[in-house]
């Protein structure tokens, strides 16, 4: 998504979008959590990503969770516990771009891809999940890599 698809987004769109976005990180943050049970960064990126939606803390607040939850997933290594750190902070990140909740969503089927079956499963539920009015802007323009 480019900068100029991403402006076409109002405010209740972008709040929409991290609602889904911290939805589908909290759905894999098992895989992170059982390997690092005394990190909570991911968490509460999640977290901030819904505070934010609501109007509770600034875009500021927000992405300082993101960083947080980047720092977890490069400590993490790789795997499904990197990937799952790696979504919920573009999910809190999605308070400053709308095209980050793309990339938690991404990030959260990564996650996935070692478990075959629930990689599919999980890429149904976000589909599910989408607003149709979104739908085209986010879920049918892959992702940039980072």
């Amino acid at each position: 998504m480019t900068v100029e698809e991403a402006k076409r987004f109002d405010r209740a769109d972008q709040r929409a979008l991290a609602c889904w976005a911290a939805d589908c990180a909290e759905r894999v943050l098992p895989y992170f959590e059982e390997k690092h049970p005394g990190d909570d960064r991911p968490r509460k990126a999640i977290e901030a990503a819904r505070a934010w939606a609501r109007g509770e803390i600034t875009c500021g607040e927000a992405r300082a969770a993101a960083v947080a939850a980047h720092s977890a997933a490069r400590e993490a290594g790789s795997g499904a516990a990197c990937a799952v750190a790696r979504a919920a902070g573009h999910a809190a990140a999605t308070a400053h771009m709308p095209g980050h909740a793309r990339h938690a969503a991404a990030y959260a089927l990564t996650a996935t891809t070692p478990a075959g079956a629930a990689h599919s499963a999980e890429a149904d539920w976000q589909e599910q999940r989408f607003a149709e009015h979104l739908r085209p802007a986010v879920l049918d323009t892959p992702p940039s890599s980072e």
